[in-house]
């Protein structure tokens, strides 16, 4: 996924966030405004693997973000990108492949984990503050079990699971 893709699919998430949307023309014109030119072709493949569909609301039509697709979505890249995770009785370390630790921990901090503080990312590792050090083992098996999601998920991308 090349950076302006990233970019594009990261504003349009923010949009959808916090506004009404009702039809692609309008969410064109509105990452138009914040500098990504896009095709309607181009739209639609990205509302769908975004997980984003239109519903209907007492405000008529909108796009609204499928929250289970977006976990499965951010659980598969978690899964190409951590190499492994440990933990001591402070902190929760995550090795991820070279360059990929600030994304990772973006989205760690994006999943709003109630016993995570914080994370701080380096190039390839992240240091994540639990809540509590009585929480720490408990983060770490969320944490393998995303990765664990996302490598079915891909799994099941590439032609069925074979647990």
């Amino acid at each position: 996924m090349s950076v302006t893709k990233q970019g594009r699919h990261f504003a349009i998430r923010q949009i959808i966030a916090t506004r009404v949307v009702a039809n692609q023309d309008e969410l064109r014109h509105l990452l138009e405004s914040d500098g990504f030119e896009t095709t309607q072709a181009t739209l639609s493949r990205d509302l769908k693997e975004l997980g984003i569909g239109r519903v209907h609301t007492s405000d008529g039509m909108r796009y609204v973000l499928d929250t289970g697709t977006e976990e499965n979505r951010l659980a598969t890249l978690i899964a190409y990108e951590i190499e492994w995770i440990e933990c001591n009785e402070s902190l929760v370390i995550v090795r991820t492949l070279a360059g990929r630790a600030s994304g990772v921990a973006e989205i760690i901090d994006g999943f709003r984990h109630p016993d995570i503080l914080g994370t701080l990312a380096g190039d390839n590792t992240i240091f994540i503050a639990p809540r509590s050090i009585a929480r720490t083992a408990a983060i770490v098996e969320d944490l393998r079990r995303m990765v664990q999601t996302g490598e079915r998920v891909m799994r099941e991308e590439a032609g069925g699971s074979h647990d």
